[in-house]
């Protein structure tokens, strides 16, 4: 007998019908970024079509990403003022917190994630408190766990903590169930590598460390079965979903994630992933809207259950 598989290939219709991946609109978070300040909508350079917004701008963007199907939105809060401890994270009335009660104002039905993190708030860049130039691990482990319950307050549907402390995802467990949170997810960064694509975003957030490196807690690029040992305590700790990131270069990890783990597994499309492609298209040297799709079907053909990217407006916009 001969074998044809182009049988299923010739006819476009057919090819839509006999697809084995999909990326909906819905899989898709949308990264925003909100700054101090009024009247603010200021393009991020490397970021080409992403935008740094003050509060009283979020209503526009809002009703825009609410219009095209996306279904949540991850936050990032860059105050005015830092400090060695990142006290604007906890703040009651910081940036992140009073962002969130203005989109939960614009739409109660946008699910609203908050990145839980001090290294935009601090005046080291770090991702905790730092004591004799080392990240002491459970005082800021302490202090991500208040961060997230005053995200919460706030009025924020998932907490992500991205810091990648030992024990932070039991201890933000512990303290929301005790605040009567119980019903709040997290979003565990449970596989953060200290990745040379995260550029960009340093640029956006404002959160280079302002010495060293963060390759004291983030994962190094070259550990896999390092991977599924912080999902795994991850998941003891209490976590709801898990997160890979970057995706580009650790599809092989997605997939052996979404293999060993029970939990949804979340797939974050980094920075510099998309500036790449932005810029490459913008040279000519690819098909930017051809190489994006491409690039988040791998992505989703790894295993991920939802991807965050920079590109979910211009995915949504495509029809």
């Amino acid at each position: 007998m001969i074998h044809r598989p182009r049988r299923l290939r010739e006819n476009k219709m057919v090819r839509k019908m006999v697809r084995e991946t999909r990326v909906e609109v819905e899989d898709l978070i949308y990264p925003l970024f909100v700054v101090e300040g009024s009247n603010i909508k200021r393009e991020i350079s490397s970021l080409k079509g992403n935008y740094h917004f003050s509060v009283d701008r979020l209503e526009e963007e809002i009703k825009e990403i609410t219009s095209l199907g996306i279904g949540g939105i991850i936050l990032f809060g860059i105050p005015d003022n830092k400090d060695d401890v990142g006290s604007g994270a906890y703040d009651d009335n910081g940036i992140i917190q009073r962002a969130i009660r203005e989109i939960k104002r614009i739409n109660t039905e946008l699910l609203v994630i908050t990145d839980v993190c001090l290294c935009e708030y601090t005046d080291h860049g770090h991702c905790g408190i730092v004591d004799n130039a080392c990240v002491d691990n459970d005082k800021s482990a302490s202090l991500i766990a208040r961060t997230a319950l005053s995200h919460v307050r706030a009025g924020a549907d998932i907490v992500a903590p991205s810091d990648m402390m030992d024990g932070r995802v039991a201890l933000i467990r512990q303290l929301l169930d005790e605040e009567g949170y119980s019903h709040i997810p997290i979003m565990a960064y449970s596989v953060k590598y200290a990745s040379a694509f995260y550029g960009p975003f340093r640029e956006a957030a404002q959160s280079a460390p302002q010495f060293g490196d963060r390759g004291g807690y983030q994962m190094d690029p070259a550990n896999r079965i390092e991977a599924i040992r912080e999902i795994e305590l991850d998941s003891e700790e209490g976590a709801d979903m898990l997160m890979v990131k970057p995706a580009m270069p650790y599809l092989d990890v997605i997939r052996e994630v979404k293999d060993k783990a029970y939990l949804p597994v979340v797939a974050y499309n980094v920075s510099g992933e998309y500036a790449m492609i932005k810029a490459a298209g913008e040279k000519g040297w690819i098909d930017e809207e051809k190489a994006r799709d491409e690039m988040l079907l791998g992505i989703k053909r790894a295993g991920a259950d939802i991807i965050i990217t920079y590109f979910a407006k211009e995915y949504a916009k495509k029809g």
